[in-house]
């Protein structure tokens, strides 16, 4: 059995995970900036870049207000689809990553921003640690299934038929957990993976009330896998 890291450690990783998709990034590109705590270090060393003067002319598209606000600290140039609606390069994390590049992402709750931005993306390049590869997704992470408050508990049972169990998502203060566009998000977890997550996406996204599932397939990312005695940020 591999050993656990310590912080440190896994620290190593997502800095080294970062900083490579940080160097892809090229003068004059849109950038989408993704979440989760190997995304953020991405957008430290993106902001870094830019205010050295190795990048110029580079914006960023956020997928959460989050990384919005992570930017705008940083002094990095943001813009939204609306202005900028191809993206050159998305750089996002993961909750788990299959060994067909298929994802399983939503923990932090920004999934559908995340969604758009993957698709509105000519590339996708997703940054992980190793403890991040799985061989089957939802095996260690619930599936993610944002839905509007109205009906929420109707999708419970349609889990249930697929073989999970729906729990509804709460903030520190008990309160049900709303997305950055005020949906709701459960968490389905099925106690030995998504045997099938093209069925399962397929059964739960036509759905009325269901905005986006956590599951991110056909995407074809590339994948950078964080190494411990990679550069440090």
């Amino acid at each position: 059995m591999a050993r656990a890291l310590d912080e440190a450690e896994l620290l190593a990783e997502k800095r080294d995970a970062a900083a490579r998709a940080a160097a892809l990034v090229r003068p004059g590109m849109v950038v989408g900036l993704g979440s989760g705590s190997t995304a953020r270090l991405a957008v430290e060393e993106i902001a870094r870049l830019v205010a050295e003067g190795t990048l110029r002319d580079v914006v960023g598209v956020p997928t959460s207000r989050a990384t919005a606000d992570l930017a705008r600290a940083r002094g990095l140039p943001l813009a939204d689809l609306e202005r900028r609606p191809v993206v050159d390069l998305a750089i996002d994390g993961a909750d788990e990553v299959a060994p067909n590049g298929d994802l399983l992402k939503g923990a932090g709750g920004a999934l559908v921003r995340e969604k758009i931005v993957a698709a509105a993306s000519r590339r996708l390049v997703i940054v992980v640690d190793e403890g991040k590869r799985v061989d089957r997704l939802g095996r260690r992470h619930p599936l993610p299934l944002a839905v509007t408050a109205f009906g929420w508990s109707t999708h419970v049972a349609a889990v249930r038929d697929l073989g999970g169990e729906a729990v509804l998502r709460r903030d520190a203060a008990g309160r049900p957990y709303a997305t950055d566009e005020g949906l709701l998000i459960l968490d389905c977890r099925f106690p030995d993976g998504i045997p099938d997550p093209g069925a399962v996406a397929g059964a739960l996204r036509p759905r009325p009330g269901v905005v986006e599932t956590g599951l991110f397939l056909g995407f074809a990312p590339e994948v950078i896998v964080g190494r411990r005695d990679g550069r440090r940020l």
